[in-house]
Parts: structure tokens; C-alpha cells; sequence
């Protein structure tokens, strides 16, 4: 691995880590930068280089892991561990770690059925831009029905089971590379009634799993294809990736509720038109 490979992995770490937390699909970003210009599979190959756009989410992961660590301490029940104390309002409800699993049930079981399917054919440029358009459009309408109907649900301790697993349906179409988890997630949980501030929570907080889990099983179905020659290239992607993950996902925190969802759906279509007009 020479200066100019590591270069290109740091580079697409930062682009994973800037658009991981913004609905407008990570994986679309990293595949369109890569296809047309950096071209990582000139040198780690077709199925190592779709493992990377996979495995450098860790360092988003890790990052969400950092800036929600009080809640997931909660969910998994270390509070006595951690000497954290939640406070909880009488009748108020309790987000639980069992929220999380029943939205991730739908795409988690879709996504084992068609990893191999979705690696093969899913992973381009033309796929990404038809998502990038679909995804804008669940956003845009979903801004349309939040203003007709308020929400209702201002903190992840009201989100119900329904919410959930409505989310968690919606999630499946995050699966077309492009479309963007965050921006389907967050749409779903806007649709539902949540704001948009706790429809991104909840969506950062179910990304962990999810991403964890979708790198270990791209790692072991592709692990014959994986060189010790490429760990720096591994390395690197993932450290950029962490950094300017933390960075972005605080930003938007702040932002969302502000901006809501159809300045980033703009932005995906003018992209997707760009693509088309320019490359396809």
C-alpha cells in the first residue's frame, strides 16, 4: 500500500463520516466517489473493495456509541456499573433495548436474504442515483405529512412498539444502496408521529446493530478475498471515518429539527440529476 492508497481510504473515510448521520446514504456517496474517481477496486478487487464500503461504517458506529453512551448504558442495564442514575418521570414510558430489536427485525432479515444478491448487482452508480431520487421523495412527503399532522412524540421515551416496528418496515428500503438508512428511518419515524429530532436519535441508536452487524457478515463471506496488505488501507478509512463521523453527528442533531428533511432530498435529487446528466 503506497501514500496515494491510504490517501484515497482517508478520503473515503471522510465521506462515510460526514454522510453517515445525514439522510442523504452514505454507501451512495462512497460508491459514486469511488466509481468515478477513486476506484478502489483497481487495487483490493471487486469484493474486498464492497467489504471496505461496508466494514468503515465501524468507525460511524463507534462514534454513535460515543455521543449516545448514556443510552446505551441505560438499554443494556449498566447503569449500576456506570454509577448512572436515569431519572424517570412518573407514568412517563421507557425506551427499552427491546425497541431497538423490533425495528431491526425487518431489515435484519431481508438483509441476510439478499446480501449477496444486493453485493452483486446493487453496488453502482446507476442504482445509487435511482435511490438517492426514491429516498427523496419518502423525505419530501414525509415533511408534507408532518405538517398536516404534528407530532406527537418528543422523546425516545414515548416511542411504542407500533412506532417501532412501522420504522423498522420503512428501514427495508434502505437496503437499495442510496436510498439512505437515515433518510428512511428518520422518514418512517416522522410519518409515525415522532419529531424529527427523536426520529434521528432512534435511527442513530438502531445503526449500531444493524452496521455491526451487516460488517461481520460481509467479512466472513468475503474473508478469502482479504489481504493483510490491505489492513492500512482498512485502518485508515476507518479512523477518518470515526472523526468526522462525531464531528457530523453532532451537527445534525442540532440542525434537524430546525431545517427538517427537504433540504437534504433537494440536495439527492440535484446529485442524482448530476449523475445521470454527466455519467450515465
Amino acid at each position: 500500500m503506497d501514500f496515494i492508497e491510504i490517501l484515497k481510504a482517508i478520503i473515503l473515510g471522510i465521506v462515510e463520516g460526514l454522510t453517515e448521520f445525514a439522510p442523504v446514504s452514505s454507501t451512495g456517496h462512497m460508491i459514486i466517489v469511488d466509481d468515478l474517481w477513486l476506484q478502489s477496486e483497481e487495487f483490493l478487487g471487486k469484493y474486498p473493495a464492497n467489504t471496505f464500503k461496508v466494514m468503515i461504517q465501524l468507525g460511524s458506529i463507534l462514534a454513535s456509541v460515543i455521543v449516545f453512551k448514556d443510552r446505551f448504558i441505560d438499554i443494556l442495564g449498566l447503569n449500576r456499573v456506570f454509577h448512572k442514575e436515569r431519572k424517570q418521570e412518573p407514568g412517563e414510558g421507557r425506551f427499552t433495548l427491546l425497541h431497538v430489536i423490533v425495528g431491526l427485525i425487518p431489515a435484519g432479515i431481508l438483509g441476510v436474504l439478499f446480501e449477496d444478491y444486493i453485493d452483486e448487482y446493487l453496488f453502482s452508480t446507476e442504482t445509487v442515483a435511482i435511490g438517492l431520487v426514491l429516498g427523496a421523495i419518502l423525505m419530501i412527503y414525509a415533511d408534507i405529512q408532518s405538517k398536516k399532522h404534528p407530532p406527537t412524540v418528543h422523546s425516545l421515551d414515548g416511542l411504542t412498539y407500533k412506532h417501532a416496528m412501522i420504522v423498522g418496515l420503512i428501514q427495508c428500503f434502505s437496503l437499495w444502496p442510496g436510498f439512505s438508512r437515515s433518510g428512511a428511518t428518520i422518514s418512517g419515524g416522522v410519518i409515525t408521529g415522532l419529531n424529527h429530532r427523536v426520529a434521528s436519535d432512534f435511527t442513530f441508536i438502531m445503526a449500531v446493530p444493524i452496521m455491526a452487524g451487516a460488517s461481520f457478515i460481509s467479512l466472513v463471506k468475503n474473508l478469502e478475498y482479504f489481504s493483510m496488505d490491505a489492513l492500512p488501507f482498512f485502518i485508515a478509512g476507518f479512523i477518518s471515518a470515526f472523526i468526522f463521523a462525531l464531528i457530523s453527528i453532532r451537527f445534525f442533531l442540532k440542525l434537524i429539527n430546525k431545517i427538517k428533511l427537504v433540504p437534504f432530498a433537494i440536495y439527492r435529487i440535484i446529485v442524482a440529476l448530476l449523475i445521470f446528466i454527466i455519467y450515465l
